[in-house]
């Protein structure tokens, strides 16, 4: 999803270098971004296989951040190089025409001077979405998440604020997780409520393996009054996961934007997902730009 369309032009040529592409996906299907051993479906292999067509040669593909197992991106880049030129509506159709039908790219264009769609990014932004009512979902089966708890979602969103900065989240990060660092700066977070669905909104330079689906669960129990709002800064200050209860589902975890800076030219994205998008204003479903993230902070490893 964008803030302005982007028309997909046959006027000009690109390739012959470095590729960025814009895409989303419904990640219900897929064991995750990474590719997989074989006959495991992964976002990377279908995509790969589908610009290896069109690029007419085998491509290896680079994206912002690694989604798990059945988390969805309403927002994702990726870059390949290849010889091959191609014009912008070429590269999209063509692409669209060989993937599934969850997957769709929605841009592409050259990536500029030195453009990495994981090492350029500087932030990336995630919407988790709660299904809160006691009946189960049927319809967004597996596009929500859902507890019958009825939660407070104004004591969620005071407990998280002390999360916001730069922080030690071994709390938060999966016992699996390989990233170098669990220091993140995380610029911001809120917990908003809209009928029957809550929405956790969070933004980060990057996030650990698992982080934004421990922090989702360690909030939710503050929701359900299980703990008491302080406890989510003594879970952070004890730097002990085992401290910070269940993870939660995949279901409902939303890639929603990644930042480059404008050099880049990458499209900026409207937040969604698309039946969310409208519960927030123009402000906050676009770009909410990082103000005090370090420029060294590692990149993400999800």
């Amino acid at each position: 999803m964008f803030l302005n369309s982007q028309p997909l032009t046959t006027d000009n040529a690109i390739g012959n270098g470095r590729v960025a592409i814009a895409f989303e996906y419904d990640g219900r299907g897929f064991h995750g971004w990474q590719l997989q051993k074989s006959g495991v479906r992964s976002v990377e292999s279908e995509l790969a296989r589908a610009v290896s067509r069109v690029a007419d040669h085998p491509v290896d593909l680079v994206c912002a951040g690694r989604t798990d197992a059945r988390v969805h991106a309403s927002f994702q880049v990726a870059h390949f190089d290849t010889p091959s030129v191609r014009n912008p509506r070429s590269w999209v159709m063509g692409m669209n025409t060989a993937l599934p039908d969850d997957i769709s790219v929605h841009w592409a264009g050259n990536g500029v001077a030195d453009f990495h769609a994981r090492f350029s990014a500087v932030y990336r932004r995630y919407r988790y979405v709660i299904l809160n009512r006691p009946v189960r979902p049927g319809i967004q089966r597996g596009q929500v998440s859902w507890t019958f708890r009825p939660l407070d979602v104004a004591s969620m969103h005071r407990a998280a604020q002390v999360l916001v900065g730069e922080h030690d989240f071994s709390s938060f990060r999966a016992a699996g997780c390989q990233s170098r660092t669990p220091v993140r700066y995380l610029e911001r977070i809120s917990v908003t409520r809209k009928g029957d669905y809550v929405v956790i909104d969070v933004q980060a330079n990057a996030f650990l393996h698992h982080m934004v689906r421990n922090i989702a669960g360690a909030l939710m129990a503050v929701g359900a009054g299980k703990q008491p709002e302080p406890w989510i800064g003594d879970v952070l200050a004890s730097k002990d996961r085992k401290l910070a209860g269940v993870t939660a589902p995949p279901d409902g975890l939303y890639l929603v934007d990644v930042g480059y800076p404008d050099q880049y030219g990458i499209p900026r994205a409207l937040c969604g997902p698309g039946f969310v998008s409208p519960w927030f204003t123009d402000g906050e479903n676009g770009p909410i730009e990082p103000t005090h993230i370090h420029p060294k902070q590692p990149v993400s490893e999800t």
